[in-house]
């Protein structure tokens, strides 16, 4: 009794065998079982250890045997095959699954583009080419306004496997700081092509981040390089931000003292002493540079420190008052001159 065509039978578990590299044994095995669970579905209350399943491998023709004697009822090749061949194509699909879960594990930390497919729960699931990805709560930008069929960039973060049900999942995110370095490749040459380092970024993500650079070749001016003639490349990393993203961009410097005073644009006339031991820096500025240096509710600062990996202390330099010079005294000096 034939259940699939051989040629059908054959191919299909070549493909898994050959192609996806499993034991083809494995798979007859798991058509066996599923064959012998739709027997049983139909004959309640069998023994099950009294009845085993026959298949030959070469064109899959297939017998149901109690205490080895055959007992395949009439009809029931027609079961068979369509148990056999739904095994098949589960088992290729899984293979397929596997490979394409195998090729995106190989680009893990670079971005990918992705569209929105559905919301799952607190999750987003974004269709990234030949696969599907979730986006935990913890990866969304805050503020930023997702729906259906939004194309938008993805960081690739992890493969997520879950034991209990034995699926792998792969997550991506939009409040990752890697998102904006791979950004910056695409609109960035001289960062593609090495030639422009990014050395750390730091995000608050919907809000602000800070990206601190350096050039690996001299005659490159990095910072210039990354905002682009009249901040157009700058800018297209924003826009791929849903423009909701302020990016400073900062130029590297071994010397801390440096490093901290350029990480705190806009602000400027300022002066930094390094306290080592305690890794703090403390800058002191013109009063009226001080409000700028801190940032709205802290951020620019907060940020900074994070960038240069020093706590920052800032302290305000008081006006010092020009000496008053009295009228009479004025006169009396012009009368001497004449």
């Amino acid at each position: 009794m034939a259940v699939l065509q051989k040629s059908e039978f054959t191919l299909a578990l070549n493909q898994i065998s050959s192609e996806r590299g499993v034991d083809p044994n494995v798979i007859l095995d798991t058509i066996k079982g599923a064959i012998l669970a739709a027997y049983r579905k139909d004959h309640p209350g069998i023994e099950v250890e009294e009845f085993s399943v026959e298949l030959d491998p070469r064109n899959g023709e297939t017998k149901i045997l109690q205490n080895g004697k055959d007992v395949t009822p009439p009809g029931f090749g027609r079961i068979a095959a369509q148990t056999a061949k739904q095994v098949l194509l589960q088992k290729i699909r899984e293979k397929e699954k596997d490979a394409i879960i195998e090729e995106y594990s190989k680009r893990i930390g670079t971005v990918v583009n992705g569209m929105i497919l559905r919301f799952q729960g607190p999750n987003i699931i974004v269709d990234i080419g030949k696969a599907e990805a979730i986006i935990p709560p913890a990866q969304k930008i805050p503020n930023e306004n997702y729906y259906f069929n939004k194309k938008m960039s993805v960081y690739i973060v992890e493969i997520n496997e879950d034991e209990l049900r034995g699926t792998r999942e792969i997550v991506v995110s939009r409040a990752h700081p890697g998102l904006i370095e791979g950004l910056l490749r695409r609109e960035v040459p001289e960062v593609a092509s090495g030639n422009v380092v990014v050395k750390k970024i730091v995000r608050e993500p919907g809000s602000r981040a800070k990206i601190a650079v350096a050039s690996s070749q001299s005659g490159i001016d990095p910072v210039g390089s990354c905002v682009g003639q009249r901040g157009v490349r700058i800018q297209a990393v924003i826009d791929a931000l849903d423009g909701l993203e302020k990016i400073d961009i900062i130029q590297w410097s071994d010397d801390p003292a440096k490093f901290i005073a350029n990480s705190l644009s806009p602000a400027k006339n300022i002066n930094v002493k390094i306290k080592e031991k305690e890794k703090t820096a403390v800058v002191t500025a013109p009063q009226e540079e001080v409000p700028p240096l801190i940032g709205r509710e802290g951020q620019n600062i907060r940020l900074a420190s994070k960038l240069v990996g020093y706590n920052i202390e800032v302290k305000g330099e008081e006006k010092k008052d020009l000496p008053i010079v009295e009228e009479d005294t004025v006169e009396s000096a012009e009368k001497k001159e004449k």
